[in-house]
């Protein structure tokens, strides 16, 4: 069964950085548009940052100019860099396919950015 493994999240002061990963041990999601979400106090998970193929980067305003996202087919992972962050950006972080796929979804990493 596939299902992506999320890691990289933790506790950081606002203004500070995190690089979160995603890999699901297939080569094939190389070539799939992928997306990190957010999960949202309504548990709504929503995007924020996507990759399409071939490689163009799409974000929302929030964390346009903050975020980058990235693809290392060589691991087979996709990441996402996170800089200058806020406490509106704590949130448990996921990534699926864009748009997602049900049965794909893992347990996504927690960031949280508190003082």
């Amino acid at each position: 069964q596939v299902q992506f493994v999320e890691a990289g999240g933790g506790l950081v002061q606002p203004g500070g950085s995190l690089t979160l990963s995603c890999t699901a041990g297939r080569s094939i999601f190389n070539r799939m548009p992928m997306a990190w979400y957010r999960e949202t106090p309504e548990n709504r998970r929503e995007w924020i940052a996507q990759i399409t193929d071939p490689e163009r980067a799409n974000y929302v305003d929030s964390v346009k100019g903050r975020f980058t996202i990235s693809r290392d087919t060589a691991k087979d992972t996709v990441n996402l860099q996170m800089n200058a962050l806020k406490p509106e950006d704590s949130g448990r972080y996921y990534c699926n396919t864009h748009p997602p796929t049900q049965r794909y979804w893992g347990q996504g990493t927690q960031v949280t950015v508190s003082s």
